[in-house]
């Protein structure tokens, strides 16, 4: 057989998703920072498929502004059931002459090797007409049974309601995935009828039509209910979150990662983790962010965007946001917010300090309670401050603003103009003493308040 056919991606999205009540797409609902869609069509892509063709309907502008780039959209108008709307790319497939895999854009979960093994099956010599992807759920509820004969040929496939008992006691259910050939699957589609109480074009009906043709037709099972789940509700989206973070937290301890309570550790899609990061409890990973080895995510900081390097540390309650970059053994303390800015090699800001748009130099110390002001209202203003740089607890940079190697920024100071090489820079009003002031004023403050009271 050869493994080495061309296949063509056709993904059903035209749904209404009402269960969501949402104005957004069910497929554009988020999974660890990215849509379902994308999920799905990431997969899809490992695959290497010559056509992807996204069928969709509903919100249908939302989906092509999501994926138009990288996939053909069809429009389903009106949605006529899941045949029908395979059936849609027909004029998109004209000539088309290699194997068609259906899929649904809200299951983002399927494998590329289960999908390789659908596509292997299709190519087997006994030449099945349609691939339909089994699993068996722990309760197979109301799903739609597929009967096989003991060779996993199909028998019929059945949905619940018509089934009799012992059809209902079969286990292995429709998951809704199939593979055709485009020769084959046209022509089936097109024998369909809508004979039925919803009226609908169903696609598991064209493997019956194939199976009273004579055709063979094959089942390929998944050991992993989970990877065949659609999401049609937000307590589904819910369970689907639950899931992906479940297996991240598992890969990363896997590849070396150590988190302290991994229940309480959230993952974007495309978080990446060396081997020997630690990270303490209730820290999220927003999307776009890197740590190397040896770094540590202290306890409840959020990141998003950013590069930790190796031996850095970061909070706890920190918070990195997209542009920062912290450089070997960099230190971030606790209430420090960061964003779209570096800081050097073994520079620390270690509280309660704001670094935006900035530049920090290697072994610079930034002192607590200092900001960088980087927004007059209108345009943002960066932030360049030297090597081994001292900066005052209290110190407000006010963009544009240069602060030189081995400069100190004296504590309290508003620095508006640069600071040269080695600099002193202290920016105070004179302080004024007059003893004993306060002696009198508390003085006159208690006997006013006891006439108060007297009156």
């Amino acid at each position: 057989m050869s493994t080495h056919r061309e296949f063509a991606a056709v993904i059903l999205a035209a749904g209404k998703g009402t269960r969501l009540k949402s104005g957004l797409h069910k497929v554009l609902h988020n999974i660890a920072g990215r849509p379902i869609i994308e999920h799905l069509m990431a997969s899809v892509a490992a695959l290497a498929p010559s056509r992807t063709i996204v069928i969709v309907g509903d919100e249908r502008k939302q989906v092509e502004d999501q994926v138009s780039d990288r996939a053909e959209c069809v429009v389903q108008e009106p949605q006529l059931g899941t045949g029908h709307a395979v059936a849609q790319a027909k004029a998109a497939l004209a000539g088309f002459a290699g194997d068609v895999l259906m899929l649904l854009g809200d299951a983002p979960f399927i494998k590329p090797e289960t999908m390789q093994q659908m596509l292997d099956r299709l190519r087997s010599p006994d030449a099945p007409a349609v691939v339909v992807l089994g699993f068996e759920p722990d309760d197979p509820l109301q799903y739609g049974r597929v009967i096989t004969h003991a060779d996993s040929t199909i028998e019929k496939m059945v949905e619940f309601k018509d089934a009799n008992e012992a059809e209902r006691a079969c286990r292995l259910c429709n998951s809704g995935l199939m593979a055709a050939r485009a020769e084959d699957l046209f022509d089936l589609l097109d024998r369909l009828d809508n004979d039925n109480v919803q009226g609908e074009y169903y696609l598991p009906d064209i493997v019956n039509i194939a199976v009273k043709d004579g055709r063979t037709c094959a089942a390929v099972t998944t050991d992993r209910p989970d990877e065949v789940a659609g999401i049609n509700s937000r307590r589904e989206l819910a369970q689907a979150e639950a899931q992906w973070q479940e297996l991240k937290r598992t890969e990363a301890m896997e590849n070396g990662v150590t988190l302290k309570a991994p229940e309480t550790v959230f993952f974007s899609w495309d978080t990446e983790l060396a081997a020997d990061v630690t990270v303490e409890p209730n820290v999220v990973f927003g999307p776009g962010v890197t740590v190397a080895a040896g770094a540590r995510i202290r306890a409840f900081s959020h990141l998003e965007g950013a590069s930790v390097g190796e031996d850095c540390s970061v909070g706890p309650y920190a918070r990195l946001r997209p542009g920062t970059v912290m450089e070997k053994s960099a230190f971030v303390g606790n209430f420090v917010e960061m964003k779209k800015a570096t800081l050097g090699e073994g520079a620390k800001a270690s509280h309660l300090t704001y670094l935006g748009d900035a530049e920090v130099g290697a072994g610079t110390n930034i002192g607590a309670g200092t900001i960088t002001c980087n927004y007059d209202g209108y345009f943002k203003y960066k932030t360049v401050i030297g090597e081994r740089a001292f900066i005052g607890s209290n110190s407000a940079l006010i963009a544009p603003v240069r602060i030189g190697a081995d400069a100190i920024v004296a504590a309290g100071s508003a620095v508006s103009r640069d600071v040269g090489d080695g600099d002193l820079r202290m920016v105070r009003g004179e302080q004024v003493v007059k003893p004993g002031w306060a002696d009198r004023f508390h003085d006159a403050m208690k006997k006013k308040k006891a006439a108060e009271k007297k009156g």
